[in-house]
């Protein structure tokens, strides 16, 4: 697997020795979240914006309305910025200078292109099986209507960090002999029971692609 070309833009300057540049590295971030953000200047103003994505080789996917902001924006400024963060855990050290968090982040660069009317459906599959494998198969596809009244872009990743946190706090030698707890507060985002909506149809069991989410 390659890298990305570092240089100013995506070089991690602070702390340098957790940044990461391997494609594979920055894909398992991206393809550990559902949410990025998206930054990008209009009108002298910069803007962030989170929203769903799914990637697919070096390209991220991202959707919203025709009348968006965000789909506006990025189709006349196609220059973007995308982040991505997981919060892994607390950090707790003896001081409070000394205190941080595990956690993985990817920045990426590109430029957002409008994906074609033909492409859409594709795209659109990408995102909702980021955000829960197999459900695309089993809800109702969008209609041709619904599909004019969305924008879907698609950023071809320039180029692309990653920064990666691990382990337990790192005290002055002075402190470590202080009374003080110290050590991590892991954090992990995980499904609940399954709520069905109040208007569903009796005797609906839980689709197969929740059922998978929350084994």
């Amino acid at each position: 697997m390659s890298s990305y070309k570092i240089d100013d833009r995506n070089r991690v300057k602070r702390v340098p020795y957790r940044g990461q540049y391997d494609k594979q590295d920055v894909y398992d971030v991206l393809d550990a979240g559902m949410v990025c953000h998206m930054g990008f200047v209009a009108d002298g103003q910069p803007f962030v914006i989170p929203t769903l994505y799914g990637r697919e080789g070096d390209t991220i996917y991202v959707h919203g309305s025709v009348k968006s902001r965000l789909m506006l924006q990025l189709e006349a400024n196609p220059q973007v910025c995308i982040t991505v963060t997981h919060i892994d855990g607390l950090v707790l050290a003896r001081s409070a200078f000394h205190h941080s968090m595990n956690y993985r982040s990817a920045v990426v660069f590109g430029k957002a292109r409008k994906v074609a009317d033909a492409d859409k459906n594709h795209a659109l599959t990408v995102i909702s099986e980021n955000m829960i494998p197999g459900r695309w198969d089993e809800a109702r596809p969008p209609t041709e209507k619904e599909l004019r009244v969305t924008t879907v872009l698609a950023v071809d990743i320039e180029q692309a960090s990653a920064k990666v946190r691990e382990g337990g706090p790192v005290d002055d030698k002075e402190d470590y002999e202080l009374p003080i707890w110290a050590g991590v507060l892991p954090l992990n985002l995980v499904p609940g029971a399954p709520i069905a909506d109040e208007k569903l149809t009796e005797g609906i069991p839980v689709a197969k692609s929740v059922e998978a989410m929350i084994e």
